[in-house]
């Protein structure tokens, strides 16, 4: 039997993962709408057989920010829409996967549908739909509301959103388009599919007006790790992103959403569970501490400041390298809030101790050592069956993202637990995910 190999994909936001990441000197601060950039980072990852490149969205300047004194030291201000800058890479690339976030909460299916259908065509299979529910106020305001929706409304929708666009993806069968220069037949009418869904979100006549995806269905990959996140990516998801920073807390969520996948009648190897990483890479561990010590400090204090608020209250009327008090105007915050700070105090962290231990990898996995200690602790996991492959966040570019593609993707290589060419023409053929049939093929209409 073939052994088992990582999938790992490429989680990358404007101007690198790390808050202060774009503040360090090698750092390449003017990059989020350098579209050669992006270009040169999608060759190098393809060159590296890395599966896809990963595109988080959000339809507003999405932070926490109390003002626009706060706001003025974020430095993930502006971004491509990532389905735009995906049709650009698609065409100087020829085998990396791109997925890319589209909220089911301000969109329209049908919109959805069609615009993942083409880029499936335009890049010849190699597109995915990451789906969200949207999380921001700010997007609310965006859109026509004055309050975010309801959390189980969200949810709601989006399972209704999800079957509205995979029934319109199967608009047509895999044949129905003849263009039969002799007869005159274009399509055969016979294998139109007309979806006529009618629920409590949408009314959505069809069929859609283009041919089936290559790949049957673009590759769907869902974020949320609440209950009924879990319960569309375990029915719908080929691959699930998580933020895990404990191997056994992972394997745990590892063990339920498979499970959770054999309860919806999908085997438990349809999906792809993959955490992400921050890796910080040195040539020894002193150089990688060094290199983390020097973005965390880099961390402005208002950046800090802001990320404990929005947590766990206000305590900006403190010292910073003071205790973390007691009597601060506390928040609606993380209901584990209280445990978080005890453990702190316990640790005897100051303010800005706090922050800096928690805005780095915004609850990922966060290593730094050598290239050696990375896929150590890369294949620790994999093997010990806490997930099938990870997101590699980069802290900074481009060398925050270099240095894992050069040093600890050969090492992953040379181990047999990476490949080194890709195996399909498909993302779908290279994540080993199976394409999925028409319903006509199997005698049943999509519900």
């Amino acid at each position: 039997m073939q052994k088992k190999q990582l999938k790992l994909g490429l989680s990358l936001v404007s101007n690198g993962t790390h808050p202060s990441g774009w503040r360090l000197p090698q750092a390449a601060a003017d990059c989020a709408l350098d579209f050669k950039f992006w270009k040169n980072i999608a060759l190098a990852a393809e060159r590296a057989s890395i599966h896809f490149i990963f595109f988080a969205d959000g339809a507003a300047v999405r932070s926490a920010a109390a003002d626009n004194d706060s706001l003025q030291y974020v430095g993930r201000i502006e971004q491509f829409e990532p389905t735009t800058l995906i049709a650009a890479l698609s065409a100087v690339t020829g085998h990396i996967g791109y997925i890319a976030t589209a909220s089911t909460t301000y969109n329209e299916p049908y919109t959805i549908a069609r615009k993942f259908a083409s880029l499936d065509h335009l890049s010849g299979g190699r597109t995915g739909w990451n789906i969200v529910t949207s999380w921001s106020e700010a997007e609310a305001k965006n859109y026509n509301r004055e309050s975010h929706l309801a959390h189980d409304l969200r949810y709601r929708r989006a399972q209704e959103f999800v079957e509205v666009v995979t029934g319109l993806w199967d608009s047509w069968e895999d044949d129905a388009f003849l263009r039969d220069k002799a007869s005159g037949r274009y399509i055969d009418t016979n294998k139109m599919h007309v979806l006529h869904h009618k629920g409590e979100h949408f009314h959505v006549r069809g069929p859609l007006n283009i041919e089936r995806p290559v790949q049957g269905w673009p590759v769907i990959a869902q974020a949320g790790s609440s209950g009924p996140g879990q319960e569309i990516g375990a029915r719908f998801a080929d691959l699930v992103y998580t933020a895990q920073n404990d191997k056994q807390a992972a394997r745990a969520f590892y063990a339920e959403i498979r499970q959770k996948a054999v309860a919806f009648g999908r085997a438990p190897s349809a999906l792809n569970v993959m955490p992400g990483i921050l890796p910080i890479i040195g040539h020894s561990r002193q150089e990688a501490k060094d290199k983390y010590d020097a973005l965390q400090q880099l961390v402005h204090p208002q950046l800090g400041l802001t990320a404990l608020a929005t947590k766990f209250g206000d305590m900006s009327a403190y010292p910073l390298d003071g205790p973390i008090p007691h009597d601060f105007p506390q928040s609606n915050g993380i209901r584990s809030a209280t445990d978080i700070l005890d453990r702190a105090r316990a640790r005897g962290l100051t303010i800005r101790q706090l922050y800096q231990s928690m805005i780095g990898g915004a609850g990922h996995l966060e290593i730094h050592g050598t290239a050696e200690d990375v896929a150590d602790q890369i294949a620790d996991w994999f093997q010990d069956e806490a997930c099938d492959g990870f997101n590699i966040m980069a802290p900074y570019f481009p060398a925050g993202l270099t240095d894992f593609l050069d040093q600890v993707v050969p090492i992953l290589q040379r181990r047999g637990l990476f490949r080194t060419a890709y195996e399909g023409s498909t993302l779908r053929e290279n994540l080993h995910v199976t394409r999925p049939a028409h319903p006509a093929a199997s005698g049943s209409e999509a519900a």
